[in-house]
């Protein structure tokens, strides 16, 4: 079996608070399954019907869910993070914080998951970036 991850990519160049900045890698890492939920019926009791997995998340989710964490220096570096994996054909979530907490109000962009997918194909997009 091949290895499956998640990468997840964090802006250093805010300076958020260390807190901060966990939520916004949680944020990003269940963007791909939180979308997937919208898009499901989910009924009065709270039961999802129709929700659609690709064989490679779902193999992601039974084996634990591996993530890695990398960093940008710069929303450039982010976006361009972005457009590189879906130009990979790979799923690929930004989070833009509302900038209640932070960011004197205005919204930003703050992290970006990359997968989960083929180990491969998400380092051919993120292998460059350096661990966080």
């Amino acid at each position: 079996m091949k290895r499956i991850k998640q990468v997840i990519v964090i802006r250093r160049d805010l300076r958020m608070r260390r807190g901060k900045e966990i939520a916004q890698g949680s944020h990003a890492s269940l963007g791909f399954l939180v979308a997937r939920l919208r898009a499901a019926r989910i009924d009065g009791d709270g039961n999802v019907d129709g929700l659609v997995l690709t064989p490679v998340e779902r193999a992601w989710i039974e084996a634990g869910g591996a993530k890695v964490c990398v960093r940008v220096n710069s929303e450039e570096e982010l976006l361009e993070c972005h457009r590189r994996a879906l130009d990979a054909g790979l799923t690929a979530h930004l989070v833009r914080d509302s900038g209640r907490t932070e960011f004197g109000g205005v919204a930003t962009l703050t992290a970006c998951a990359v997968g989960p997918d083929d180990a491969e194909r998400i380092d051919a997009v993120t292998g460059e970036l350096e661990l966080y």
